[in-house]
């Protein structure tokens, strides 16, 4: 039987989950092409496999119903946007990801796109390279108001460590831990008001099911001059040309953004100087990465054992 590994860069933080698949004696059936695989290269490269280790591939119920033996999916991330959930669970796949090992790494990286912009480091480095010896004052971290669209796991890392920084906390949770906000400090508050008040907008909320977007126009318009936008979460939450708009017009200060609504992204926010632009590089830390290779492999092994002894 053999095990289907789509993302492309699997196995290069370290040995260990290479080693845990060969050991489990499967055939190993590695991504060739180096990049995102279509639908199509998915089905064509793991047609018979029994498992999936699954990067942001779209995994629809067309695609899922093209395979036979297929009964574990392990998504190598926290989100499962990607996989139709009730297509598989219709087809008996069982679906597993790795909620909490990309948490510190897009934290860590939230609060460096909240330093590189209130520094000015992106623009200071860009000027020294043309020969251009600039000082542009950039303003403290601390004493900033951070707001917290999502309270999740990320958004609750994130402020913590906005805490350490001295920074002032509010935030916005369809679902709020009331108890948790209290402890840590995060000052709840309805959506107009979160958007009104917050100097550093912070995103870490889910894609929902019908691609919503949070943050167009009318939001934008909402917030801050001054203010400063950063979105971590899913791409698309934000109007991407309501946010150029608003940059270009300087209705908002500055802008950082790790994930698109369309992704290799190339639009028109690359000819923007005030926005910091990183090419989806949230868990992309080594030590992040590298454990959550070896859960998704533990947890691929772990459903196909399972599905094992509930055929037996």
């Amino acid at each position: 039987m053999k095990i289907l590994v789509t993302p492309s860069s699997f196995g290069e933080c370290g040995p260990k989950p290479m080693q845990l698949l060969e050991e489990s004696g499967y055939e190993i059936q590695m991504n060739p092409n180096k990049r995102r695989l279509t639908s199509d290269e998915v089905v064509s490269l793991g047609s018979d496999c029994i498992g999936i280790i699954a990067g942001l591939e779209k995994l629809d119920a067309d695609t899922l119903s093209r395979f036979s033996n297929l009964r574990v999916v392990s998504r190598l991330g926290s989100g499962v946007d990607n996989v139709d959930l009730e297509a598989a669970k219709q087809y008996g796949i069982h679906v597993r990801s790795t909620p909490y090992g990309p948490t510190r790494a897009a934290a860590e990286l939230t609060l460096a796109m909240v330093m590189a912009l209130l520094r000015n480091i992106p623009m200071a480095d860009r000027n020294m390279r043309k020969g251009v010896w600039h000082k542009e004052i950039g303003q403290l971290l601390q004493g900033r108001i951070v707001g917290i669209l999502g309270l999740g796991r990320i958004g609750r890392e994130v402020a913590q460590l906005m805490r350490a920084m001295g920074c002032i906390l509010i935030g916005h949770d369809l679902l709020p831990d009331v108890d948790w906000s209290v402890k840590n400090q995060v000052r709840l508050v309805e959506f107009p008001d979160l958007l009104a008040e917050s100097e550093i907008l912070c995103i870490h909320v889910s894609m929902s099911e019908d691609s919503t977007v949070l943050i167009a126009e009318k939001e934008l318009a909402h917030m801050r001059t001054d203010a400063m936008l950063v979105n971590m979460s899913r791409g698309g939450i934000v109007d991407e040309g309501a946010l150029v708009t608003a940059l270009k017009n300087q209705t908002l200060k500055g802008a950082a953004l790790d994930v698109y609504s369309k992704e290799p992204y190339t639009g028109p926010l690359t000819e923007i100087e005030n926005v910091i632009l990183t090419p989806h590089l949230g868990s992309y830390a080594k030590d992040a990465k590298l454990a959550m290779e070896i859960e998704s492999v533990e947890n691929l092994l772990e459903s196909i054992h399972e599905c094992k002894l509930g055929a037996t």
